[in-house]
């Protein structure tokens, strides 16, 4: 039974979602997830917590060039709600750069760069102790005798992060689609969420990572009342990719297009083992929403549980029940923890296409 529990783990980086048949829900079941670290925390600049206690917030972002590779010392300047310039500063050297204890208003920012187009940003509202990450800020290179201003245009910036994550692959082979290492992508729209989940479906490993499944239930003679022969595996096969359609499709666009959350694990990489280790886990149950801000991660939770509900109607008739719902439901929420995990520790150094200068949390 192991067998079958270990390759349904392996599986959800593919990212199949087949559920987990096999009792390990004794250790989901003997602690609560650890604490989930404050992502907007680690890259608050000092003075944040201050802003969170007060009623101000925080804009931070990052400075690209057309080849998206990190623009230094570019001028970034925020403008209220008037028009008028509050402050400026210069982008790091990683690129980044962050305006604090800014009261809840509607802002804009403006960006320039010697030898580069002006970029100019749609209003950006700021809520009472938000800690908001723009999307990244790209200038082109200007021509000899024109000068234009930039708009970001949400559409491309998401049709974009599509094009990055389906090039993703573990060893040049095993989809890694749902992993992003760029800490400030921009969020992707509905239609992209969508276009994703479908791609992740049909792509051909995820097939033959369902036929492993059925192997290895077939070998363990998980869910007898299915039989054996070829009968009984086409029988497995047939609810492994059920489950796989299902959990994809809900947890990684249904609910994240309704909830408003990005469905990627965004790699961290900064910071000691611990830390890593505990904002990998803590994926599982905490999402990035498309406005930059982490709250529960009700799209993967409920995902999870919501393809163990619909697994009822096939699974056999002597292992249907709430215990299957329940059980299912805390092993597909484990299995994210654990493939999160490997993200973080793992995958970056042998997963290719990976955007230059795309190393996590700046």
């Amino acid at each position: 039974m192991l067998a079958g529990a270990t390759l349904l783990i392996f599986s959800s980086l593919t990212p199949s979602t087949a559920l987990a048949q096999e009792s390990f829900s004794s250790t989901l079941q003997d602690g609560t997830l650890p604490d989930a670290p404050q992502p907007a925390q680690a890259t608050t600049p000092s003075g944040a917590n201050d802003s969170q206690q007060t009623g101000t917030g925080t804009l931070s972002g990052t400075v690209l060039d057309a080849n998206r590779n990190v623009l230094q010392g570019a001028h970034v300047i925020l403008a209220g709600p008037s028009g008028s310039v509050i402050r400026t500063v210069e982008s790091g050297s990683n690129g980044q750069f962050a305006f604090g204890d800014l009261a809840p208003a509607v802002y804009k920012l403006t960006v320039t760069a010697p030898g580069m187009n002006t970029f100019t940003s749609m209003q950006i509202p700021l809520h009472a102790g938000e800690f908001r990450i723009v999307p990244s800020l790209t200038l082109s290179v200007s021509g000899p005798t024109t000068s234009v201003t930039v708009t970001g245009n949400s559409e491309e910036l998401a049709e974009e992060q599509v094009q990055i994550a389906v090039q993703q692959r573990i060893g040049g082979v095993i989809p890694n689609f749902y992993s992003t290492y760029d800490w400030n992508a921009p969020p992707m729209q509905t239609k992209q969420k969508f276009q994703l989940s479908f791609r992740s479906i049909i792509d051909p490993i995820s097939f033959f990572t369902v036929a492993g499944i059925a192997g290895a239930e077939q070998y363990k003679d998980v869910f007898p009342a299915y039989g054996a022969g070829i009968e009984g595996y086409g029988k497995r096969y047939g609810a492994a990719l059920a489950n796989h359609v299902s959990g994809t499709l809900l947890g990684k666009a249904v609910y994240p297009s309704i909830f408003h959350q990005d469905p990627r694990y965004f790699y961290k990489g900064k910071g000691s083992i611990r830390s890593r280790a505990l904002y990998a886990i803590s994926a599982a149950v905490i999402a990035r929403g498309d406005d930059g801000r982490w709250k529960p991660n009700y799209s993967r939770v409920l995902g999870n549980f919501s393809a163990a509900a619909i697994s009822n109607l096939y699974y056999p008739a002597s292992d249907r029940g709430a215990s299957l719902v329940v059980f299912n439901g805390l092993a597909g929420t484990g299995a994210d923890a654990v493939a999160n995990l490997i993200r973080e520790f793992v995958l970056k150094r042998i997963t290719s296409h990976i955007p230059k200068g795309a190393n996590g949390q700046p």
